[in-house]
């Protein structure tokens, strides 16, 4: 029996001032999925007089692809971004997500759960299992409790998006049994700590935004809006990815992948020129309503 819905206040969006990042994980080299949503991150937030923060998601440790935050951070400088605040970089601030774990320890959200990838099978619906063992935090996953409610959101492209993370997903991992600090956790505070108010990422990372949602609510953070931009898809019908070997950005050739990426989200043509100009142009044309619901590249660019 569902319970209340968490849904967000769009009315309090409207009090606040634009805030919007970019936040790429260094797990390989940017390639034109990781262009497409920087470049519409940035021309929403500019469109909207706002701000635009790059904050380097790099807590998964051992997946960290060698080089790539140098390459991150080039491309930035190649395509001319500028960033509005000093760019942030989440390996730095562990302390902090401890911190945050411990103010849920406090408030009994989170319990610690030693069961396995090999105790769990196939079964990607966590049924709670350690939830009342009262294990002891030390060397163990960290879970956060769901509750059997709808959590809503309406996304700006994809429209109203609905779980039940319950039903869905059951109990989540805030910290690994390696001490690795989950995505879900260092997103979400440092959202809330860089003051975001407007994600726009890619619609892969849909199905993350209720357990983000729910998290938020249980620390009293805002709520946030979210837009999820179309895949861009290969030739093949495979998402651009670095796990698809998708091509690194050229940063020699910025101005001309600029002005594909403007184009592939459906967005006027600008003029090839410095890409700082390029990027003016297209913040002066930038229309939500024009972004396709799908991408398909052609070889070049893949």
């Amino acid at each position: 029996m569902l319970s209340h819905e968490v849904k967000q206040s769009d009315a309090l969006l409207d009090l606040r001032s634009y805030v919007g990042r970019f936040a790429p994980s260094p797990t390989g080299p940017l390639h034109f999925g990781s262009l497409l949503t920087a470049i519409a991150s940035y021309c929403d937030a500019k469109a909207n007089h706002g701000q635009w923060l790059v904050r380097i998601e790099d807590t998964d440790i051992p997946r960290i692809y060698p080089n790539s935050e140098t390459h991150i951070l080039s491309c930035i400088d190649a395509f001319q971004f500028e960033p509005d605040a000093e760019i942030i970089f989440q390996k730095d601030r562990l302390d902090i997500y401890e911190q945050v774990l411990e103010q849920l320890k406090q408030s009994q959200d989170i319990y610690a759960c030693q069961c396995t990838r090999k105790m769990l099978g196939s079964n990607h619906i966590y049924i709670g299992t350690c939830r009342n063992l009262n294990l002891d935090f030390a060397n163990q996953a960290i879970r956060l409790k769901v509750a059997d409610q709808l959590i809503c959101f309406q996304d700006r492209l994809q429209g109203q998006q609905c779980s039940n993370l319950q039903q869905d997903l059951g109990d989540f991992v805030l910290k690994r049994r390696d001490g690795i600090i989950s995505y879900q956790l260092a997103v979400v505070v440092d959202d809330y700590l860089q003051g975001i108010t407007h994600v726009v990422r890619g619609a892969d990372l849909l199905d993350n935004t209720a357990r983000q949602i729910w998290l938020g609510s249980l620390l009293g953070y805002p709520s946030l809006s979210y837009m999820h931009l179309p895949l861009a898809m290969n030739d093949q019908g495979q998402k651009l990815s670095k796990q698809n070997l998708a091509q690194a950005l050229d940063i020699n050739k910025a101005p001309e992948l600029l002005q594909q990426a403007i184009l592939a989200l459906g967005q006027s043509k600008v003029e090839l020129d410095q890409p700082r100009i390029m990027l003016q142009q297209a913040v002066q044309q930038w229309d939500v309503n024009s972004i396709p619901l799908g991408i398909h590249l052609a070889g070049t660019f893949q």
